[in-house]
């Protein structure tokens, strides 16, 4: 049942603007199943959806890779970096207004050995690596991650 229902999840999410788990409680009593609000919420955490900002909307969608799944706060890197450059060790990353800590939560997430730290304003991080070399490592990493 369970496998079922989060197949239909994920096919709801595909075809429908899903912004709350009232909505998808709602679509999938639609659809038959009997969903409470704590199996809407694990179900949710347990296929890792992230929400993101579409046409003026939060909305559930399903991870398109393994690193857009990997952390909590990921899903804040793909769709609010909007520059990334680097400096000897200090790496500058430019995010949309408001979103710099989410960003920051983000990289934290990935657990890099070559990140010393990073601290966020509004709409920007400074991120010190370890090296130059781990600022051009880090510096790819996270462009290719925002991409």
């Amino acid at each position: 049942m369970k496998s079922k229902r989060q197949e239909k999840i994920l096919e709801i999410i595909s075809s429908k603007n899903i912004e709350t788990q009232e909505d998808l409680i709602n679509a999938l009593r639609q659809e038959g199943y009997n969903a409470t609000q704590a199996t809407a919420s694990r179900d949710i955490r347990q296929l890792k959806l992230l929400k993101v900002m579409s046409n003026g909307i939060y909305k559930y969608v399903a991870p398109k890779n393994e690193i857009e799944s990997s952390g909590k706060y990921a899903h804040a890197l793909f769709s609010s970096i909007t520059d990334v450059n680097y400096a000897l060790n200090n790496i500058v990353i430019k995010t949309n207004p408001g979103l710099a800590q989410a960003v920051a939560a983000g990289i934290d997430s990935l657990h890099d050995s070559d990140i010393l730290g990073c601290v966020a304003g509004d709409d920007c991080i400074i991120l010190v690596a370890k090296s130059e070399e781990a600022s051009v490592r880090v510096t790819e990493k996270i462009k290719k991650i925002a991409e």
